[in-house]
């Protein structure tokens, strides 16, 4: 609905202003036949009979000669007083019209919103935005199994293009909380921006969301439907036999390494089982429905299976990532400490006088040493001893190539990896400041920054952890409330609201049964 702030000036108002501009015609016309009556009857002749000729019609001549000038002026100063009074009348009334910001009236100068009320608008566009964009990509990914991808460009564009949107609504963000810009008017134009570029992401997304709904064809004649069961249930026998050794797989992780190794990971398995518990009932409901033809309520079911067993994917193919690239570190903790003490050297023949470089060198020599020590003594964490290799000789140098370089890439990767599965699986909770950050974290990573973007992506995954705790879940709760973490469903009844489809604000949750 359009508010009354846009829609004119009200009907009481308009009404006044023409009942002020009817009495000023009046008074114009009120004057003018005053004006021109005695006119109109000075050659009239008197329809009563003429009184006798003699002193009585001689007096009455004297008269109404002397009436004739007055008649001619009073008119006229009636005319022009009326004219001005309506004329003041509507000169005053227009400018009070043009400055109150009364409800219903039109103000020259609308009011700007708040800095404070336009930042939580912002972040709740991200926010939304992001969360379009996720749900959007994992029922694209079932859709693209069955059609392939020729059938699925459309959305397959549609949903970069919107990527692209919101990668850069993050950008502006992330530089307006660093104060960039300073000046208040531009800080105004860049929430603006990410508002904006938040909004054309939704639409590009909602654009397509009929096309895809067509394309799948769920509540039509019922081939659609169970074609994409299928689909949806082959890929959860493949992860539910995946969640099996992917708990073996981390028990394996434990044992071998640091506790701290399976600690980005932590109850992934037990969340994976649960999100497959969850995907089973919803998927079987789904058939049932479709068999007796109550389609609406099958389409339901299905997305809300197909959320969940995306979102199972996720964390099973988290240990899956972490036990590779764990097991990747491993084999190059030995070089990069190689290559470490290479870098050193060569940093102590080039600066052999004592000061802050010698202090530098000194700290390499001391985290080189503890490495040595820990891959020699007992259980350690490859990741973070890259990571502390890398970070130390980069202050002693400013520059990571070769073997080194290749480290300091596995680690950043992992940590935006990482944090990039806990916002997706937890984005029910998860806040605009962590989304932004991991935003950045792939941008750095995408440029090169390996060192930055990993330092990042550890902002981001605090962030998110902060947010989840607060939400009150920590990451551990089940059924429908683990549905509601997820983002599986949108949490707007008891029962956890319909499951979010493919699309932008607009679309998203057209499911409801």
């Amino acid at each position: 609905m359009t508010s009354s702030l846009f829609r004119g000036r009200p009907r009481r108002a308009t009404a006044h202003i023409r009942a002020r501009v009817a009495h000023a015609v009046l008074g114009a016309l009120v004057g003018a036949g005053w004006l021109v009556l005695p006119v109109m009857t000075v050659d009239t002749r008197d329809p009563v009979p003429v009184a006798p000729a003699g002193a009585v019609a001689s007096a009455a001549a004297s008269p109404q000669a002397g009436t004739s000038a007055a008649d001619l002026v009073l008119p006229l100063v009636a005319g022009v007083a009326a004219v001005a009074l309506a004329g003041f009348g509507w000169l005053r009334r227009t400018r009070r019209a043009r400055t109150r910001t009364t409800p219903g009236t039109v103000s020259a100068h609308p009011p700007v919103p708040a800095p404070a009320a336009s930042e939580r608008q912002a972040r709740a566009a991200l926010r939304l935005a992001d969360d379009c964009v996720r749900t959007s990509r994992e029922e694209l990914s079932f859709v693209r199994e069955r059609f392939g991808e020729q059938r699925t460009e459309p959305f397959t564009h549609a949903l970069r293009a919107a990527g692209t949107e919101l990668s850069a609504a993050f950008a502006v963000w992330r530089r307006y909380e660093e104060g960039v810009p300073q000046e208040a008017g531009a800080r105004r134009q860049a929430l603006a921006g990410v508002i904006g570029r938040c909004a054309e992401a939704g639409r590009r997304l909602d654009a397509q969301a009929e096309a895809l709904d067509r394309l799948r064809d769920l509540t039509a004649d019922g081939e659609g439907m169970r074609a994409a069961l299928e689909v949806a249930e082959e890929r959860f026998r493949e992860l539910a036999a995946r969640a099996m050794a992917a708990q073996r797989t981390l028990a394996a992780l434990r044992e071998r390494y640091a506790r701290s190794v399976a600690g980005s990971v932590s109850g992934y398995v037990e969340q994976a089982k649960d999100r497959l518990v969850f995907a089973g009932a919803r998927l079987n409901e789904a058939r049932q429905a479709a068999d007796v033809g109550e389609t609406r309520r099958a389409a339901w079911q299905l997305r809300a299976g197909e959320g969940a067993v995306a979102q199972a994917g996720v964390l099973v193919g988290g240990v899956e990532r972490l036990a590779a690239q764990v097991r990747e570190a491993a084999g190059l903790v030995p070089a990069a400490l190689t290559g470490a003490e290479a870098e050193l050297a060569a940093a102590r023949r080039t600066a052999p006088a004592p000061g802050e470089p010698a202090a530098r060198s000194a700290h390499v020599d001391g985290v080189l040493a503890v490495v040595r020590e820990e891959l020699t003594g007992g259980p350690y964490d490859p990741l973070d001893a890259l990571r502390r290799i890398t970070r130390a000789v980069e202050r002693l140098t400013g520059v990571r190539s070769g073997v080194l370089g290749a480290a300091a890439l596995l680690v950043a990767r992992s940590s935006v990896a990482g944090a990039e599965e806990f916002v997706g699986v937890h984005r029910g909770a998860v806040g605009a400041e962590a989304r932004a950050r991991l935003a950045e974290a792939a941008r750095e990573l995408g440029a090169g920054s390996a060192g930055w973007a990993d330092v990042v992506a550890g902002e981001a995954r605090r962030l998110a952890d902060r947010d989840v705790r607060a939400h009150g879940t920590e990451g551990d709760a089940t059924g429908p409330a683990g549905a509601v973490l997820g983002g599986i469903l949108l949490g707007e009844d008891p029962d956890g609201g319909p499951p979010p489809a493919f699309g932008g604000p607009q679309t998203r949750s057209r499911l409801h049964r």
